[in-house]
């Protein structure tokens, strides 16, 4: 069912990357990852759309990732997304390179686009060759009819993601119904500061480049770089928005009067999905989330939200159900923001556990029993301005050991 925010919004939960018109999507196996699971995935387009991208800050960018941005400043556009998980493609030197350019060549030369109308995505392990001829294999079945489902688009994009991904939300500009859809992968490795992961934003809204590309850095450090779980930043992470214009608006620039609308559309989508890669994350079994008010600006705020989820006693302390609050407070102190430490209030959940300085009575069982929760909330109140910002995680289990001790296995 379809949740209505107000009159300028819907929600479409089971929705993602083809609920604009005009976008396409599926996928294959090919033979990169185990047991016939889907490993070939892609997006395209009607027409080329405006393209705009954030990408890993890690040093070690991959291949596809130099492709994908080369091809985006050619002409701001691109047609075609091209992802496959399984290899990531990094740390390949020349040939990881080629591997690239030629997954996208063939590509191109199976939809009949210009080469660089084509994004290319990897994600998986690090340092091995990419199977070339598994690949191109692939890429010569992929656009047969019965591969077309966004649900295969989805399969095919993950690692050890325990469930994919998804979410649409509809606004109305100019009188035009536009859609925006999402999908992305993430579980582990994951990290604020161009969250790693791969994140894939599809719109049917005529919008100004620059404009695209200013809206997705804006939403970018308030959702993907406000979640982590481990504390890694991966090579090979980045988000992608592709806007085809078809719709039929009026281009979207910032200064058009329902701009607002467009930029909080597109927040919902990545905040939807930044919330649900946290809570996918590797052994996760809770969704933790920080709101942070009353900081003296926003990049404060941010930062005790980041420092608090980024914590691993925290994790953990969350994963025990142990109402340690301390840890809390001990994350708020080293996060490098000037609080004082008697205006400081810290609640979890609607439980107030500091507050003047000191300790605040609580029933521990009661606390205990609101951390058996599969969502946990933390509230901190900073009192010394007017600025707010969230953040999310989760808990740190026994299974993230597991799952990353075996990881290649």
């Amino acid at each position: 069912m379809p949740t209505m925010m107000n009159n300028d919004m819907v929600i479409l939960e089971n929705e993602s990357v083809t609920l604009p018109k005009g976008f396409n999507a599926g996928g294959v196996h090919c033979g990169l990852k185990k047991n016939g699971k889907l490993d070939l995935g892609y997006i395209v387009s009607e027409v080329p759309a405006t393209a705009a991208g954030v990408y890993t800050t890690n040093i070690f960018q991959a291949a596809p990732l130099l492709v994908t941005q080369e091809s985006i400043s050619k002409e701001k556009k691109i047609q075609a997304i091209i992802v496959n998980s399984g290899n990531a493609n990094s740390c390949t030197g020349d040939q990881g390179l080629k591997d690239a350019y030629e997954m996208q060549k063939q590509f191109a030369a199976e939809l009949g686009i210009k080469e660089h109308y084509v994004a290319v995505t990897s994600t998986g392990v690090i340092g091995e060759k990419m199977p070339m001829d598994k690949v191109i294999s692939g890429i010569k079945q992929i656009l047969k009819e019965e591969n077309e489902a966004e649900s295969k688009f989805q399969a095919a994009i993950l690692t050890t993601d325990l469930a994919p991904k998804n979410i649409g939300v509809q606004i109305k500009v100019d009188g035009k119904i536009i859609s925006i859809g999402g999908a992305a992968k993430g579980s582990g490795m994951i990290h604020p500061n161009m969250a790693t992961m791969l994140g894939f934003v599809t719109t049917d809204a005529n919008i100004e480049q620059e404009s695209l590309l200013a809206a997705l850095k804006e939403v970018t450090n308030q959702t993907f770089n406000m979640i982590t779980v481990d504390g890694d930043t991966s090579t090979n992470d980045m988000v992608l928005v592709m806007a085809n214009g078809m719709a039929g608006n009026n281009t979207l620039t910032v200064d058009h009067p329902e701009w607002n609308i467009f930029l909080n559309g597109l927040k919902l989508v990545c905040q939807e999905l930044a919330k649900k890669i946290a809570k996918d994350g590797e052994g996760a079994t809770k969704l933790i989330e920080v709101q942070v008010n009353s900081a003296s600006c926003q990049s404060d705020a941010g930062a005790v939200g980041k420092s608090i989820i980024s914590s691993n006693l925290v994790k953990t302390a969350i994963y025990g159900t142990d109402p340690n609050w301390g840890r809390i407070v001990t994350a708020i102190g080293y996060s490098g923001v000037p609080v004082e430490p008697n205006l400081v209030k810290v609640s979890i959940g609607s439980f107030v556990v500091f507050e003047d300085g000191l300790p605040c009575p609580i029933n521990e069982e009661e606390v205990k029993q609101y951390l058996e929760q599969d969502t946990i909330q933390i509230f901190v109140e900073l009192n010394q301005g007017n600025y707010s910002a969230a953040a999310w995680g989760c808990d740190l289990t026994y299974d993230y050991i597991k799952i990353n001790a075996s990881y290649r296995s």
